[in-house]
């Protein structure tokens, strides 16, 4: 054990003043480093998590860290009224690689989807006559606040926290007349994530994307991108829209935007751009410590290529797990770079997460027959071959 790991009894009872939202495992983590994570008593993980997607370059990356140390000595946070030189940073730095124009900070995916729900609204509101409804998809998953468990398609959700937020239609992902259909003269914006990944990572296909832009230019809406977990090297692109011929009107970004730290953005273009002072905001917003851990993320992105590594890699995994599937009766292998997902032959998918947490892999199961693998961007063939022996001996004992 290292020096500045805790002992388990140094550490406090675990979850003793937690409110219950999620049944955690009992093993406490004090460490990580890369594609690793160790707990309390020294085990170590190989996590193909990393957060949901977050840790887009793996734990406690040296260059991130050393951002957010220098940045602490300097200014960790001015005013969200002030500028500081970090937000103009990232700024720039965001709209000069997308095909935005303008970038709001906030903290978290589900408020910078909120952020966009808000700005389409308002350009429904001067725009477009008064529109203020948002087509979104069956078994998407746009954030857990009350609009965005209204905006999303997830099931079960339906009939939580009554009475919903209305102005929300839902569609099957990749049924286009479906989409045609339900635009009205109260559509203001069509929102869809490129890959739906809490459904199981089931990407929107091309003819899809393409037929939705035309559907939006056609009768002037807005088409609005959630890649909270797609932007950011994720799928082998550094945003998602880049694997289609198509460009959005709003993004969102997070996860993988900080590489750990908490930050989230939303992007769009200039002529949607119509908030006035005081209609959208957030006291922590932009605020210079996260704002430094973007600019370390996106420029470590650019200069050492991530997303072109992510492809790759990604693509060796899926090669690797359709091997695997031939003995296991592992299927339905897809995805895109690594965000990557496959079927198992039962609903035993908690059974397996189970078994390989017990024999040091972080995996996720979003439903009963499919287990998800977001590994670190970083992630090297070795580290996915480790996994692919832990996932081998998983199935065989479920």
């Amino acid at each position: 054990m290292t020096e500045q790991a805790r002992t388990p009894e140094m550490l406090p009872q675990a979850g003793h003043s937690l409110m219950y939202v999620v049944t955690r495992p009992e093993q406490i983590m004090v460490r990580g480093k890369g594609s690793y994570l160790w707990d309390a008593n020294d085990n170590r993980y190989l996590d193909f998590i990393q957060g949901w997607a977050v840790n887009s370059l793996g734990h406690c990356p040296p260059v991130l860290v050393k951002a957010i140390t220098s940045q602490a000595r300097q200014l960790i946070n001015g005013s969200p009224a002030l500028l500081n030189d970090q937000m103009i940073a990232a700024a720039n730095l965001l709209t000069s690689v997308s095909c935005l124009d303008k970038v709001w900070f906030g903290n978290s995916g589900a408020e910078v989807n909120e952020g966009a729900v808000k700005l389409a609204r308002k350009y429904g509101a001067e725009r477009l006559n008064g529109a203020y409804e948002i087509i979104t998809t069956r078994n998407s998953f746009h954030g857990r606040t009350l609009a965005m468990m209204s905006a999303s398609g997830k099931a079960g959700w339906d009939k939580l926290f009554e009475p919903k937020v209305p102005g929300f239609v839902h569609i099957d992902l990749n049924d286009l007349e479906e989409a045609r259909a339900a635009v009205t003269d109260r559509t203001c914006a069509i929102m869809l994530e490129p890959i739906q990944g809490e459904a199981g990572v089931f990407p929107a296909t091309p003819e899809f994307m393409t037929g939705l832009r035309r559907l939006c230019d056609e009768k002037g809406i807005l088409l609005i991108l959630d890649e909270i977990q797609t932007g950011v090297g994720r799928t082998g692109k550094l945003f998602g829209y880049e694997n289609y011929d198509v460009e959005p009107d709003i993004m969102t970004l997070g996860k993988g935007l900080g590489g750990g730290f908490p930050v989230a953005a939303f992007l769009a273009k200039d002529e949607v751009c119509l908030f006035e002072a005081g209609e959208q905001g957030g006291t922590f917003g932009a605020q210079p410590l996260a704002m430094a851990a973007v600019n370390a993320v996106m420029n470590q992105m650019i200069n050492k290529n991530i997303p072109e590594r992510a492809r790759k890699r990604g693509n060796s995994l899926k090669r690797k797990l359709k091997k695997l599937g031939k003995e296991t009766g592992l299927m339905n292998i897809r995805g895109m770079g690594l965000l990557v997902a496959a079927d198992l032959p039962h609903d035993k998918g908690a059974d397996v997460v189970a078994y390989a947490f017990d024999h040091g892999l972080l995996i996720n199961a979003p439903r009963p027959n499919t287990i998800r693998f977001v590994p670190a961007l970083t992630v090297s063939n070795a580290e996915i071959d480790e996994m692919l022996e832990i996932m081998l001996d998983a199935l065989r004992s479920v």
